[in-house]
């Protein structure tokens, strides 16, 4: 891994290593994009059908999957593996379950009650990408709060042919309409509708940059669909000292760059002797890996910066605002005092990336390209939408008029008063 001393770049040599390599050539993406929505726009079915054939190599019979055979698909994951899925299920759900709110109920003043409710949106659409890496605990991540949440309609779209671990977790998270189709296309599907796949309102799981550009883009149109959060491809920063053990920052490093050729991995360390050794590990656990190819291309644009100090390497982090961020320190509760910006944070040696992608319980589904440090990670709220209710007496706003009036008289909105004082005139306590 190329090796840089922080301190040594100027702030224009800064910014450009930490750039994340899937934000070049943005504008042909944009563009490439954008004709994909359209033309599933235009043309519906028969634009799904062209782009499997041309991105899948897939001919499509049928978009949807039917029941047929998603219980083949059930029937044939190993018993194993359905075993290491409801474990996963299981704490993801408890997680989970604990995020419900509760309506608020509030007397701001006498004669005056203030609610702010809780309501699951209706419909959502999930995405779960395949390709190289079919992701099922992708689908875990996306389908599990959904049902919490009580959402009306859920389905599940992703790159064909899907393989059957994702069908059957599907299947298990009570998500029985799947369509096989991925990309932009797949996102544009959900957002405007077509003649198989009905619009949903709201569109929520990663993908690759192609992906989070559509999903960009129809959130930005009044007819599209509201979406989580731009996700595209992974990223982890991980914060190490003296103490760390450079075997275990290689493996948490390489668990990124196999997601695909566009992921990004970064080590700060005030320790250039760790640098080295980190940077060893990682040629040598790299050459093991049966994803080597890919994991390769993501290392070469990945960085390690040596610092000057851990508050240099904690400025760093929080500048990058990673999706992942790792801190193996000595005392790295201490460091997490002084994290504002990261997608979600793991702890101390024994804590791998690898148990918040799976099983831990928190969601994997996590802002990316430095917007941590405004979209938080996905969570109950998101498939919900909230709404204030208020409910007043003659009294409870007798007593606002004193503030409403006056209010709406300095912004010129005359009705705005008279529609309190009207009531005020007319009305008389019950």
């Amino acid at each position: 891994m190329l090796t840089l001393s922080w301190s040594t770049l100027n702030e224009q040599e800064q910014q450009r290593q930490l750039q994340r390599p899937a934000l070049d050539n943005s504008a042909s993406l944009e563009q490439q994009v954008t004709d994909i929505v359209t033309t599933v726009k235009k043309q519906g079915d028969q634009a799904l059908r062209q782009y499997a054939q041309l991105f899948d190599q897939t001919t499509l019979s049928e978009i949807a999957v039917s029941k047929a055979d998603i219980l083949t698909a059930v029937d044939n994951v190993s018993d194993e593996l359905k075993h290491a899925i409801s474990l996963a299920k299981a704490n993801i759900e408890k997680f989970h379950l604990a995020q419900r709110s509760t309506t608020i109920k509030v007397e701001t003043t006498v004669g005056v009650q203030c609610e702010l409710r809780t309501q699951a949106i209706k419909s959502v659409g999930l995405y779960a990408p395949g390709g190289t890496a079919p992701l099922p605990s992708t689908v875990l991540m996306t389908a599990i709060p959904a049902q919490i949440a009580g959402c009306d309609r859920i389905v599940l779209c992703s790159p064909p042919p899907i393989s059957d671990v994702v069908l059957y977790t599907a299947h298990l998270c009570g998500v029985d309409t799947i369509y096989q189709v991925g990309g932009a296309q797949a996102i544009a599907a959900m957002a405007f509708g077509t003649t198989s796949i009905k619009k949903v309102d709201k569109i929520f799981g990663p993908g690759n940059r192609y992906v989070t550009e559509a999903k960009k883009q129809v959130s930005m149109v009044n007819n599209g669909a509201a979406i989580d959060m731009p996700a595209g491809p992974s990223e982890v920063l991980v914060i190490a000292d003296k103490e760390a053990n450079p075997a275990y920052i290689a493996a948490d490093l390489l668990s990124q760059a196999e997601h695909g050729a566009d992921s990004q991995t970064i080590l700060v360390t005030p320790c250039q002797q760790l640098a080295e050794q980190v940077s060893k590990q990682v040629a040598s656990q790299l050459a093991l890996l049966p994803r080597k190819d890919i994991a390769a291309q993501a290392i070469a644009h990945s960085r390690i910066f040596v610092t000057d100090d851990l508050a240099q390497a904690i400025d760093i982090s929080n500048a990058y605002a990673p999706e992942h961020l790792i801190i193996q320190t000595e005392h790295p509760r201490d460091v997490l005092d002084h994290v504002f910006a990261a997608g979600s944070v793991f702890l101390g040696q024994w804590s791998p990336e690898s148990a918040g992608d799976y099983a831990s319980g928190t969601n994997h589904v996590l802002p990316t390209y430095g917007m941590c440090n405004s979209y938080s990670s996905l969570n109950l709220n998101d498939f919900t939408r909230r709404f204030t209710v208020q409910e007043l007496t003659y009294d409870g706003l007798s007593a606002l008029a004193r503030s409403i009036c006056p209010i709406a008289e300095a912004e010129g909105l005359d009705a705005h008063a008279r529609a309190v004082t009207i009531r005020l005139e007319q009305g008389s306590p019950s």
